[in-house]
């Protein structure tokens, strides 16, 4: 009865900023591997933003340095700052979660069990 839900995105202009949010619920393993994820119609879901119950965090290329992951442990709020936003970041973001029992969680969204339903953040040149 894992629930991940997401804050709603937005749209914002090329070099502004938005945080998105992902309430999780229901969580019983002891330690959950959590991640942002990224559709483009016609394109492969990408990792975004990784984030390890031990806060290890793993960004893609992409994103880094504009992005930052971090998590509220006192009540399993991800959280995704996106600064200096680009056309090309355009796309409906996902939060995703699954228990963690490796030392590393994975950057393929078929390594997820849990999904949020998903929210679109626009950004226009």
């Amino acid at each position: 009865q894992v629930k991940l839900v997401e804050s709603e995105g937005g749209s914002v202009q090329t070099g502004g900023s938005l945080t998105l949010s992902c309430a999780a619920s229901g969580f019983i393993a002891p330690r959950y591997c959590m991640a942002w994820f990224r559709h483009i119609p016609g394109k492969e879901r990408e990792g975004v933003a990784i984030f390890a119950h031990d806060g290890t965090t793993t960004y893609a290329d992409s994103v880094k340095g504009r992005f930052t992951v971090s998590k509220d442990n006192a009540n399993n709020t991800l959280y995704l700052q996106m600064k200096s936003l680009r056309p090309e970041d355009t796309a409906m973001y996902y939060c995703a979660a699954v228990p963690m029992n490796m030392a590393t969680c994975s950057i393929w969204p078929e390594g997820y069990l849990y999904w949020g339903q998903g929210t679109q953040v626009t950004v226009s040149s």
